[in-house]
């Protein structure tokens, strides 16, 4: 079986973008100025992001039996991401509404659907994959059970594991957790797995150090403006963001983990990986929508010099 770049596994949704100049109150309706719909989800996002980079990528995820799972593994084919892994579940697609301020920030609702039927036991019928890939990709729109599962097939066969805790959920196994090659989540999710306070930097500091005492090889804070926090045994360091004039950032991050396995998995070493992978985030931003904001291998090179980049 021929050994891909990244294997993500985890959730496709179909995003519903709303555009608006505030949100109503209780009762009332209000007028907003645009709306688009788009191909989302977490998994999606981040096997997409690797894709378009030019990763050799693979997928595990459930669709939905409906006409929006159809366009989603047409669009999956037309993004050259294997699909041998995804299967078409009972339950209707998975969506996400999503509301954008003229701020460009968000506000999402998702309804998990047939990402709720990507159980542990279907795993164990794509154990070619998961031991034949360079980087297993992991967010939490599925069940916890499967992402457990995931981690123990991966520790099993020596892959390593980047897991993006998103969305948050209180519950999460930090016996698992501690497993993991990469662990990113942003302050707020530090702060509910750990307990300890992430108010400033050296708190955050603190509460990633303590997670890498627990066995988690690389800590990777997600700070937003700030960038991204690195924390391993030996070092630490802040890859700053790159200012950008942002549009919209939903699916920022998810371009940030996909592009940063991407760049993992050719062979940079973490600190550079972690600085391309702002890079291509902030692309993202600075163009409305999801999977068609993450640009390809060459649109960054062009991109990136030029001034919507500074």
């Amino acid at each position: 079986m021929t050994k891909s770049d990244v294997l993500v596994i985890g959730s496709n949704m179909i995003d519903l973008i709303t555009y608006i100049d505030r949100m109503p109150v209780e009762g009332e309706t209000v007028e907003a100025p645009d709306f688009q719909m788009g191909f989302g989800g977490k998994g999606a996002n981040q096997a997409v992001a690797a894709s378009r980079l030019g990763s050799k990528v693979s997928f595990i995820s459930m669709v939905g039996n409906d006409t929006f799972g159809k366009q989603q593994l047409a669009n999956f084919k037309e993004n050259h991401i294997d699909t041998t892994g995804v299967g078409i579940g009972t339950k209707s697609s998975g969506a996400a509404p999503i509301f954008v301020d003229p701020t460009s920030d968000n506000r999402i609702l998702i309804i998990k659907g047939a990402n709720n039927e990507l159980t542990p036991e279907v795993l164990d019928k794509y154990v070619d994959l998961i031991k034949n890939t360079k980087i297993i990709v992991l967010q939490q729109e599925i069940p916890l059970e499967t992402n457990y599962h995931a981690i123990d097939l991966a520790n099993q066969f020596g892959v390593p594991v980047l897991l993006n805790p998103a969305p948050a959920n209180k519950d999460l196994d930090i016996n698992h957790v501690s497993k993991v090659d990469f662990f990113s989540p942003n302050e707020t999710e530090l702060a509910t797995l750990t307990g300890m306070p992430t108010n400033d930097m050296d708190e955050i500091k603190q509460a990633a150090k303590h997670m890498i005492t627990l066995g988690v090889k690389n800590m990777m804070v997600t700070l937003g403006s700030k960038g991204v926090l690195w924390v391993a045994k030996d070092r630490g360091e802040l890859i700053p963001a790159v200012k950008v004039k942002a549009v919209d950032t939903t699916g920022a991050g998810d371009s940030f983990i996909g592009s940063f396995a991407h760049y993992f998995a050719q062979g940079e070493d973490v600190p550079t990986a972690l600085k391309h992978a702002n890079q291509y985030a902030a692309i993202t931003v600075t163009r409305r929508g999801t999977q068609k904001s993450y640009p390809t291998w060459d649109e960054m090179k062009a991109l990136s010099g030029s001034s919507s980049v500074r």
